[in-house]
């Protein structure tokens, strides 16, 4: 999988995900859609069958996520004190759209960092013998 530095110069992990780009182009988008990965890229024709975010992305979404908005809401009933309707018609469109945005950023840094770092699935070691 990177075997390929010769040709491609390696770029930011960070910066790339964050765009929704290829890991090892830094050129060819890396979403097919939304949240949908491509199967591979349309510049550099890399394969992402390696690519497997899973939760990883949706725990930390959820943490955040939950820290901004449930603060913010609290404040707002601390200092402000408006009616329950209000709170659902501000939080509730704040929360998706902000789940949402953020999903699509850090699946997109993980699948990076994934390639950067030759990430796999992990392999029982059965020693010599097996």
């Amino acid at each position: 999988m990177n075997d390929d530095k010769a040709l491609y110069p390696p770029v930011d992990p960070i910066m790339t995900g964050v765009k929704g780009l290829c890991p090892r182009c830094g050129q060819g988008r890396l979403f097919d859609g939304f949240l949908k990965v491509r199967p591979a890229c349309e510049s550099c024709e890399l394969d992402y069958r390696f690519a497997d975010s899973g939760d990883g992305p949706v725990v930390f979404v959820i943490l955040i996520v939950g820290f901004v908005v449930l603060g913010a809401a609290l404040w707002i009933e601390v200092n402000v004190n408006p009616p329950l309707w209000l709170h659902f018609l501000m939080w509730i469109p704040l929360a998706t759209v902000f789940s949402l945005a953020l999903t699509r950023t850090l699946k997109g840094v993980l699948i990076n960092i994934q390639y950067r770092n030759n990430a796999r699935p992990g392999e029982i070691d059965r020693g010599r013998d097996a």
